[in-house]
């Protein structure tokens, strides 16, 4: 678990925190949208006032790309840095982790996919998130798509922890209410993955069952208003107790999918889990019934008198409503997804290090049924 910094205004110290790690000239990972917002300035002058020399990067799309890392670990050499700072969502501090792979332990990123692959230390990392959806400033993962396969690659090394892990849940004000609705739908997702994985612990559950209780009560209000600031805080600290449950429960078949999906198309990360998510649940419920009633009562659902599996029909019902409500998609086919890949991207996901923990085994056609109602 990485040193962790919360609160509003904590944004300021991302300098002096590379300071403390020996950082003299750090590489800082962000993109356009956080650029457009105004904080990669809070960033650079955090630095500046810390006397750290920087150069930024912000060549980074949404599911990053195996060739964007490797264009960082380059600009990251010819720079001369030491130290990584990445601000911005999952997108951005997954990129930023796998340069840090790529400026140690060279090679192709594509070298590192699957568990402790990662076999010499990384730079100094320190992870400013903005989002409230990732958990990737927590996390032991790093999610690339591999442009030459087309797929996503899952990363998975206590290697890619970082160092430190900046939260600022005022970075959450610029976020569209569109993009808040998604990352925060990855939340829910993040949270129930890791309750019902076959790798939980009684540590892990706690994480879990907070961030349920969390985006529960404050999803809707933080979608609503970008002025909610007590909505905002609350995600922020839900995004990031999912993160450390499921860094070290690992998900299961929803992650997979969205995985296998996202390496096709440049959908939305949260979007994806938001659609497959109440499928996943209905198709995991025979699994873990216990636990699903406890989804239900975490989720605010009032299940006295009923069966374990009616009460865990109402968290499925539950997670429905959420997702309609915030205006989340509903199908995959609305989002650009073609009935044709379905074949391919069953295959896919199996081959994912998430589906190893799901609750209920998978076999190729139960993946194929879930996309097909799914779609």
């Amino acid at each position: 678990m990485p040193e962790v910094i919360f609160g509003r205004g904590s944004l300021k110290h991302v300098g002096e925190s590379c300071l403390r790690l020996g950082a003299q000239k750090v590489l800082i990972v962000t993109d356009n949208g956080v650029i457009e917002a105004g904080w990669l300035e809070h960033v650079v002058e955090s630095c500046r006032d810390a006397g750290l020399n920087y150069a930024c990067f912000y060549d980074v799309t949404v599911n990053p790309k195996d060739i964007e890392t490797e264009k960082g670990a380059t600009f990251y050499k010819e720079h001369e840095c030491d130290a990584i700072i990445g601000v911005g969502g999952g997108s951005v501090i997954d990129t930023a982790k796998a340069i840090a792979i790529l400026v140690t332990n060279g090679g192709k990123i594509s070298d590192y996919e699957g568990v402790d692959r990662i076999e010499i230390p990384l730079p100094p990392l320190v992870m400013a998130a903005t989002t409230a959806g990732s958990g990737s400033e927590v996390s032991q993962f790093s999610v690339i798509v591999d442009t030459t396969k087309k797929k996503k690659m899952t990363i998975i090394s206590k290697s890619l922890v970082p160092d430190i892990a900046i939260i600022d849940p005022q970075t959450l004000s610029t976020k569209s209410a569109r993009l808040t609705a998604s990352t925060g739908l990855d939340v829910l997702t993040h949270a129930i993955e890791s309750y019902l994985s076959i790798a939980a612990t009684p540590m892990t559950d706690v994480y879990a069952k907070n961030a349920l209780k969390l985006v529960s009560q404050n999803l809707r209000p933080s979608v609503a208003s970008k002025f909610n600031k007590d909505a905002k805080e609350q995600m922020a600290m839900a995004s990031l107790q999912a993160g450390l449950a499921f860094s070290n429960a690992i998900l299961g078949a929803v992650h997979a999918l969205s995985h296998a999906i996202g390496g096709r198309y440049p959908m939305l990360h949260g979007d994806v889990n938001a659609v497959l998510l109440p499928y996943v649940m209905e198709f995991n419920l025979l699994a873990a019934p216990q636990k699903f009633k406890e989804v239900a009562e975490l989720l605010g659902e009032k299940v006295s008198g009923l069966t374990m599996i009616e009460a865990g029909e109402k968290a499925i019902h539950h997670v429905k409503k959420l997702s309609e409500d915030i205006g989340a998609p509903q199908r995959l086919s609305e989002m650009g997804f073609e009935e044709e890949m379905i074949h391919e991207i069953s295959k896919l996901s199996l081959d994912d290090a998430c589906m190893i923990t799901n609750p209920r085994d998978v076999t190729f056609l139960d993946v194929e049924q879930l996309l097909k109602k799914a779609f």
